[in-house]
């Protein structure tokens, strides 16, 4: 069977604690030629997002042939919605065992995320790792070797790397047009509902572990890796669970600051999840991230050489096509490992958002 590399240049210096390489390669080794369908699982259905499945059922890529879910009481409480209805289910070696597997989602509760990805990597299979990736930056890093070293995917499930607005936010960066960013700031918050409070108070990292680290993840792709974070924690809600609900974390740089809030008890919580970014030649805001809308001021009008488009000097309002959550994710891993693009993020940009995500959220130092 044909093995097709492809070579893309890591985005950012990678730390010296992954592979010694510049270069990240995704394999697309086991395609099928007699089945355009990439034949995918998904192990767990305890994470919060885990219903995503839906999208590679209908996805015309994929095709599932199973799942897994060892605790019973999950399975039967999954087994009749939509995502999961219908389809068979096994222990983790039987999906890994199904021939021509190639893909395997990860949803289990974050506490076993990286124990079903370990295994998922060693047996060769490209991961899609919900998120957060894990307490244990060590096992997180170890299983990113082992993914470098047979070149396959390990897509993050970071669920605004596909929006619309921060794909043309990423234009504006790359094309320049912002000037030289110094303030980035975001807010991604909601309320919590008692059982989920109790449950996510198990985690110290709090609602920053949980909810903050999709913003991370995109500031972490605007900016690199901060020379500092200092983190901030309060609990609004008292006596009633664990959870750490009010969290601050503030990343500097050498010219730059950028800062992260995320609550549990924010009623306008889902409205104001927003992303700015301040640069010496304009201001791009998008508010609210899961519908996206845009305010841009511009000092100066700027042409997009790709589409013609004039964005002009002062302040205008971009509206987007509305956003559906992970159809981007599973597009794009299909790509991926059929070897039609390189990934957009490498081994190396995701250990430095898992890396500030720990910082951030009070569970690891800061240097």
């Amino acid at each position: 069977m044909k093995r097709i590399n492809r070579r893309i240049f890591l985005r950012r210096a990678g730390s010296c604690l992954l592979v010694a390489s510049s270069l990240q390669r995704v394999s697309s080794a086991e395609v099928p030629t007699h089945n355009p369908k990439i034949r995918i699982g998904q192990i767990g259905v305890g994470h919060a997002h885990a219903d995503k499945l839906a999208v590679y059922r209908n996805s015309p890529d994929y095709e599932v042939v199973g799942i897994v879910e060892p605790d019973e009481k999950l399975r039967l409480a999954a087994q009749n919605k939509p995502a999961f209805r219908d389809l068979p289910w096994m222990t983790r070696e039987e999906l890994l065992s199904q021939p021509g597997l190639q893909a395997v989602l990860i949803e289990t509760e974050v506490r076993h995320l990286l124990d079903q990805a370990e295994a998922c990597i060693a047996a060769g299979r490209h991961v899609h790792l919900d998120k957060p990736a894990g307490e244990s930056l060590e096992q997180y890093r170890r299983i990113l070797q082992s993914a470098q070293r047979q070149s396959l995917l390990m897509q993050m499930g970071y669920m605004f790397r596909y929006n619309p607005g921060y794909l043309l936010l990423k234009k504006f960066i790359q094309q320049g047009w912002l000037g030289e960013i110094f303030e980035v700031h975001a807010v991604m918050s909601k309320v919590l509902d008692p059982r989920t409070r109790e449950q996510l108070g198990a985690y110290p990292g709090g609602i920053m572990f949980e909810l903050g680290c999709h913003v991370i993840d995109l500031v972490l792709n605007i900016l690199p890796q901060p020379d500092r974070i200092t983190s901030f924690s309060r609990q609004v809600v008292t006596g009633q669970d664990r959870l750490i609900d009010n969290m601050l974390a503030v990343f500097e740089y050498p010219k730059a600051t950028a800062t992260i809030r995320s609550t549990g008890v924010e009623v306008e919580g889902f409205a104001r999840r927003h992303v700015t970014v301040c640069g010496t030649r304009g201001t791009f805001h998008i508010q609210p991230l899961d519908n996206p809308s845009i305010r841009l001021s511009l000092a100066e009008s700027v042409t997009d050489p790709d589409t013609g488009k004039v964005y002009r000097k002062g302040v205008q309002e971009i509206e987007l096509p509305k956003y559906a959550r992970y159809v981007g994710d599973a597009d794009d891993m299909a790509k991926i490992i059929r070897g039609d693009k390189p990934s957009d993020y490498s081994y190396a940009h995701d250990l430095a958002v898992q890396t500030a995500v720990l910082q951030a959220s009070g569970l690891l130092k800061s240097h």
